[in-house]
């Protein structure tokens, strides 16, 4: 009797588990935020930007805070030569930490390392890399039966172990790999993309 009452108090009296608080807000250019309770165990507050530019020239730049998962609070950079996006990211573990927005990026200077990129259907031209892009990229997406191949820069940050993405309308095999100039058409290495969707977003853009 005395351990079940025991185990009663035990109950009630447990606090409980402290629900992490993230300011929210939806992706694009507002900075008028709500609070809210991360839905997931393990979720972190997050601020993001993701900035692309073409041509030299700013595209686009989006931000937005919100609960988000390990995996997402990367930074680094894409670079395909005719256009190159850019992710600004940071994410903290207490609450309401995500409160300010992350600065834009600063302007990234080649720093030796070399791939090829693709110039229409020949991808044999060279694409000095910038910043922290230390990988080459190759992607080959099939977009509503035509297959289009594209080749660039990234940052190591930016691959992960997986090397299809696909939906009904698009597939697309994404492979990294380190060293000058190893996107060629012979390579084979692994090593795959986290940012299929702004990859592909960018693809069809231009």
């Amino acid at each position: 009797m005395h351990l079940l009452l025991t185990l009663i108090f035990g109950i009630v009296l447990l606090p409980k588990a402290h629900t992490l608080k993230c300011y929210e807000c939806a992706a694009g250019t507002s900075e008028e935020c709500t609070v809210s309770e991360c839905p997931l165990r393990g979720q972190r507050c997050g601020a993001f930007r993701l900035t692309t530019y073409a041509g030299g020239s700013k595209l686009l730049d989006v931000k937005s805070k919100r609960c988000a998962v390990t995996a997402e609070c990367v930074e680094g950079s894409i670079n395909f030569g005719i256009s190159r996006v850019v992710m600004n990211n940071m994410c903290c573990n207490a609450d309401l930490c995500n409160e300010k927005m992350m600065p834009g990026s600063p302007q990234s200077i080649p720093n030796g390392k070399k791939c090829f990129q693709c110039k229409g259907e020949d991808c044999t031209a060279t694409l000095n890399c910038e910043g922290t892009e230390d990988h080459c990229i190759s992607a080959k997406m099939t977009i509503g039966g035509e297959s289009v191949t594209t080749k660039g820069c990234v940052s190591k940050s930016m691959c992960l172990p997986e090397n299809q993405k696909s939906s009904q309308l698009i597939s697309a095999e994404i492979s990294c790999c380190q060293g000058n100039f190893c996107n060629s058409a012979g390579s084979t290495r692994a090593g795959l993309l986290l940012l299929a969707a702004p990859l592909l977003s960018l693809v069809l853009l231009f």
